[in-house]
């Protein structure tokens, strides 16, 4: 996997945002040398006029607090620390294509159902869901709905565990907030406050209950990992606390559908962004090892990623600054070795027009939705129906209530794709057994469709969708079955399920 470079960053400027933000209280992500946390961190830590917060000793990373300017100077002079960066007014959003309290008996879980029950008929908008058909998702439902035995994590902006569709399969007891780099297992703490999360986790796992839709895999639980505000944005903290609690919860499937790091393009070889990268690498390394196949989604910039030129965007959350890149920054997750990368598809499963793409980063590709290029008569909007909470649904702009008044939401980007891939390997490692990612991702590349780099005549369509970053027209390259839009092919459930491993 390839990293990128930031060879043209005005040293002016990012020191400038660096000792502006620090002049205020912020936390930071302090990296030791050695994968452990020694034993006197605290007050290594205090002596350089910092707070100690949290440890991840198992990755040898540390989250503290300081409003000393010269924090990060100070503790830079204990030969044991690699680099500090601060995560204050720095954050990537979500983008999804859009523009766009619990009682105490009821912490005990989920009740349990049989393993791997095979789910039959439909629920009262299915007709909707045309990106399941495109799947074969239903077809794969009828000898499989998946295991309880399977947990997936939705990191994300929390779920809404009173969604009626949600509620069945949502395991308390391994769900939490990590905003602020901290877990915090309080069901208040995780509940969703964006509907971005609620939305990719109906995705993944809404039940066959009679209600709403079905997820790509209605019987696994899943948990929600909030590591984004309300605001949509993902502080590096907050990832790395998400994937370690993944690590350590005995998670099975984790879904990413966002960017992680201050800047869209996070360059390593940067000092005040390598603490982050490496902390963020580390994380999920440490998760993959533990077993957990992390699926992530390529982003909304119509980008390659694997020839990125300049990142216009970042940091996203203050003044963007223009910076030329190259082949030493990163987007993470996506751009971690042994990530399943997704690219978006609409209904005529072709790229939808945002989608970022890139050989070797794109594994497979899957249903986003794409309200511009591919609306159709089974999609006449184009996008993707899932779950909303409902005290949030006039944020919905196209929104649909079931009849036992569960409010659903239309959105598309390769923030929907991505939870199609992460279901799909859930119901994957519900059937054939629990194993390790790279054994996942090989079933779910092999048994992908295969599909192809567009014709001229369609390539010229995407002409008018140029990179947001850069302007560059968007390309297609590579043979059928192995390019750069589609990775292996978009999923087949069916196909993935029926596979001898």
């Amino acid at each position: 996997m390839k990293v990128r470079l930031c060879v043209a960053c005005s040293a002016t400027v990012l020191g400038a945002l660096v000792f502006a933000s620090a002049a205020l209280a912020q936390d930071y992500i302090v990296v030791y040398k050695s994968q452990n946390v020694p034993a006197d961190a605290a007050t290594s830590i205090a002596h350089a006029g910092g707070t100690f917060v949290y440890a991840y000793p198992q990755i040898g990373v540390v989250i503290a607090n300081s409003d000393a300017a010269s924090f990060r100077d100070s503790l830079l002079k204990d030969t044991r620390v690699d680099n500090a960066s601060g995560t204050a007014g720095f954050a990537t959003p979500l983008a999804d294509g859009t523009g766009s309290q619990l009682d105490s008996t009821d912490a005990g879980g989920p009740p349990p159902t049989p393993g791997n029950a095979p789910v039959t008929g439909s629920d009262p908008l299915s007709g909707l869901q045309w990106d399941m058909a495109q799947i074969q998702a239903p077809a794969a439902h009828a000898i499989t709905g998946g295991s309880r035995s399977i947990l997936v994590g939705d990191i994300d902006t929390g779920l809404d565990f009173t969604h009626p569709d949600l509620a069945p399969n949502v395991d308390f007891a391994d769900s939490v907030s990590c905003v602020g780099g901290v877990p915090n297992a309080s069901p208040a703490a995780w509940n969703d406050d964006n509907g971005h999360g609620t939305h990719t986790a109906g995705t993944i796992a809404a039940a066959a209950n009679g209600i709403g839709i079905i997820g790509v895999a209605p019987n696994v639980r899943i948990a929600g990992i909030k590591a984004g505000n309300a605001a949509g944005f993902f502080f590096p903290e907050a990832v790395v606390c998400s994937f370690m609690w993944a690590a350590t919860h005995g998670f099975n499937v984790t879904n990413n559908s966002y960017f992680a790091d201050p800047w869209l393009f996070n360059c390593r070889n940067d000092p005040g962004q390598r603490a982050i990268w490496d902390a963020e690498r580390r994380a999920i390394k440490f998760a993959m090892s533990k077993g957990v196949t992390v699926v992530a989604a390529a982003g909304n910039q119509a980008d390659d990623l694997t020839h990125p030129t300049q990142d216009a965007t970042s940091p996203d959350d203050t003044n963007p600054v223009l910076r030329t890149i190259h082949n030493n920054c990163a987007v993470i997750p996506v751009e971690i070795p042994g990530v399943i990368g997704v690219s978006a598809t609409g209904n005529l499963s072709q790229k939808s027009f945002y989608s970022s793409y890139g050989s070797g980063v794109v594994q497979v590709a899957a249903p986003g939705g794409d309200s511009i290029l591919q609306r159709t008569a089974a999609a006449p909007n184009g996008r993707v129906l899932s779950t909303w909470p409902a005290a949030l649904q006039s944020s919905c702009l196209r929104k649909v209530i079931d009849p036992s008044g569960a409010v659903y939401c239309y959105l598309q980007g390769t923030s929907m794709a991505s939870p199609h891939v992460a279901g799909l390997a859930a119901l994957v490692q519900s059937w054939f057994g629990t194993m390790m990612p790279g054994r996942v991702q090989a079933i779910i590349d092999q048994t992908a469709d295969p599909l192809a780099c567009p014709d001229a005549a369609t390539l010229a369509d995407y002409a008018f969708f140029p990179a947001v970053d850069n302007g560059a027209p968007q390309a297609c390259t590579g043979g059928s079955g192995a390019n750069s839009w589609y990775g292996h092919g978009q999923v087949n459930a069916l196909s993935a399920i029926t596979h001898a491993p």
